[in-house]
């Protein structure tokens, strides 16, 4: 069976999945350095109110990417399967990426503030639809 190589688009999806998966461990890290009390953490998660900021973006920080990578890694999935691929889907990739690599250290570390995250975030929305455009005209 011929196993051709990763596009550069699936490869990005993949580095996003890998970081997508791993992104809950800052939350962890803040969640367990400052334990609330009268809290049983397993039996309901503890309010985000009692953590210092950082640990509630943290969690955001998660959350975003979940919430742009689903559909762009779907819309990356549909190109490649109807054979879309071109400069525009290898550029819009790469950008999505570096996007929601800012947008995750820029929203943990605080530094990301307004307009900067949103805007990251609403980039993003565009190279989603940008491949969205490339699975339509493909």
């Amino acid at each position: 069976m011929d196993n051709p190589a990763l596009s550069t688009e699936l490869g990005i999806v993949v580095m996003l999945c890998i970081i997508a998966a791993s992104l809950w461990i800052p939350y962890i890290i803040g969640v367990n350095k400052h334990p609330q009390t009268g809290v049983d953490s397993f039996a309901r998660p503890p309010s985000l109110e009692g953590f210092p900021e950082w640990v509630h973006r943290a969690h955001r920080a998660h959350l975003n990417l979940l919430e742009q990578l689903l559909p762009f890694a779907v819309l990356v999935l549909i190109v490649d399967r109807v054979d879309a691929y071109s400069a525009v889907t290898l550029w819009t990739a790469i950008v999505f990426f570096w996007l929601r690599i800012a947008h995750a250290v820029g929203m943990i570390s605080g530094k990301a503030r307004m307009p900067v995250r949103p805007l990251l975030f609403t980039v993003g929305w565009l190279c989603c639809l940008v491949m969205a455009g490339a699975a339509w005209m493909g």
